[in-house]
């Protein structure tokens, strides 16, 4: 044991002594991204890919079954189209990549490389909308951005990344309002459902709110250090790029009026929640829903006579229940055991000439390493049941981890010790005045993460200021 845990302190950096390193080795050592040739940009390996397939087929499904359709929408934005909404532009201006030459000839107007697609689609959606039978209009897009981000990190922050991005119209501010929720609520179930990551459910402050929305409502996860993550935000666009882009549609009774819309986006962000959720200081723990990979069998003295064989009989016969593979490779089984261990396979399935005798397989759960002796004759039903008690356990645990890492604030002298002694969400008490949002950041670099939906009362004053509250907000350091 002590030889294995030497292996693994060489590959990756125990997340207690260095978070921040530990995530970066576990992300290279599990073979998920590697370097790109320009600073800040990366390759999604296969291991890595395969699990955004995952999660993004997921999401498709349940983005069609809410009546929305897929379209696509060209990678360039001509300036003048993305200034023509000034709250937008002003948002998004530090992070935009501009091309200014086509060929060897100067460009007459620059171009920008979609940060996001509002534009794009209010422009669109004012040739196409007329008339209120034209409403509502419900599309998405599945593409790549591109964020000029200072500091970055493998999927977390990255200068190019892949997203989907829902953008619809609407005849009235209520049905918005009831899209926006809808999605979000499709989002949460996501990653509680599929990904075992509880999130907070909310609203974004003017301040945290996406540049050019009414309002904006996210989902928050809590990573393994404490640290917050926006793991997904719809927004209530409102009338502001209808009115911009010249969106009108005749209503009901031949009045013109503008549409009411919507926008909202879920990205490869959301791997990195994953990683900093699940993982430990052996490598990944990927939830079953949307792993690769849900059972690795691995035989064990495959040289010996019916070894191999019975293990890719296995393969066969699991085959229907599971996403199975083998790895039937000359490498010694121990690191095989180190290699699964460490991209996050659910299970294992070891099979040797023991095994075979006792008709038996061992099943070993990545989340906790348990090791279970089962009938071969039994695996069709052992494995599901057991990939769905990994899942859930998953997601108990990281909510066990939420709560513990949850405090109550009523002053900043509390508010600064529990983001010193237990980092993590702070819930506290808001006047609603930004220069007391502003306050607190300064002090603690902690920021607003979202006012939930379900408030509740923990003091009669704002955290900050002492005076009146308005209203509970979830606090937290964040990436």
């Amino acid at each position: 044991m002590a030889k294995k845990n030497k292996q693994f302190v060489e590959k990756v950096t125990a997340m207690e002594d260095d978070f921040a390193q530990w995530y970066t080795d576990v992300v290279k050592q599990a073979d998920l991204v590697d370097y790109g040739p320009v600073r800040g940009s990366m390759i999604i390996r296969p291991e890595g890919y395969a699990i955004w397939e995952n999660i993004r087929d997921i999401l498709d499904a349940k983005i069609k079954e809410t009546g929305h359709e897929n379209m696509y929408f060209p990678l360039f934005i001509p300036e003048s189209m993305l200034q023509k909404e000034k709250d937008h532009i002003e948002g998004f201006a530090p992070e935009v990549a501009w091309v200014t030459h086509g060929g060897d000839e100067a460009l007459q107007e620059r171009l920008v490389v979609r940060p996001t697609s509002e534009v794009l689609f209010a422009e669109h959606y004012a040739k196409i909308i007329h008339s209120y039978r034209d409403l509502p209009k419900l599309y998405n897009q599945w593409s790549n951005v591109v964020r000029w981000e200072k500091t970055t990190r493998p999927f977390l922050r990255s200068l190019e990344f892949l997203w989907q991005e829902g953008h619809t119209c609407h005849a009235t501010e209520e049905d918005a309002a009831k899209e926006t929720r809808q999605m979000l609520d499709v989002y949460a179930s996501v990653f509680e459902d599929y990904m075992a990551i509880p999130v907070l459910k909310g609203k974004k402050t003017e301040k945290e709110k996406f540049a050019g929305a009414s309002y904006t409502l996210t989902i928050e996860s809590l990573m393994h250090d404490g640290k917050a993550l926006q793991a997904g935000t719809s927004h209530h666009l409102g009338t502001g790029f209808a009115e911009a882009f010249d969106i009108r549609f005749s209503n009901e009774a031949g009045e013109l009026q503008p549409v009411h819309q919507t926008s909202w986006g879920f990205t490869t962000r959301s791997i990195g929640a994953m990683i900093m959720v699940h993982g430990d200081n052996c490598g990944l723990v990927v939830p079953p829903k949307i792993a690769a990979k849900q059972v690795m069998i691995v035989p064990v003295a495959q040289h010996k006579e019916g070894v191999l064989d019975k293990a890719y009989q296995l393969k066969e016969q699991l085959g229907s229940i599971a996403r199975v593979d083998i790895d039937a490779s000359d490498k010694m089984p121990g690191w095989k055991f180190n290699e699964y261990e460490m991209k996050g396979v659910p299970i294992r399935l070891e099979i040797g000439p023991k095994d075979i005798e006792k008709g038996q397989a061992v099943l070993v759960r990545r989340d906790t390493g348990e090791k279970l002796f089962t009938p071969i004759d039994e695996l069709e039903t052992a494995i599901p049941e057991l990939l769905e008690d990994i899942q859930r356990s998953l997601f108990e645990k990281a909510m066990k981890h939420r709560e513990e890492k949850t405090s109550v604030a009523t002053t900043m002298e509390e508010f600064k010790n529990s983001l010193e002694q237990n980092p993590g969400f702070i819930k506290a008490m808001w006047c609603g005045d930004q220069q007391c949002e502003d306050q607190i950041k300064e002090e603690t670099t902690a920021t607003s993460r979202c006012i939930p939906f379900e408030q509740e009362k923990v003091a009669d004053t704002c955290v900050c200021c002492q005076k009146q509250a308005k209203e509970l907000v979830y606090w937290a350091k964040a990436y």
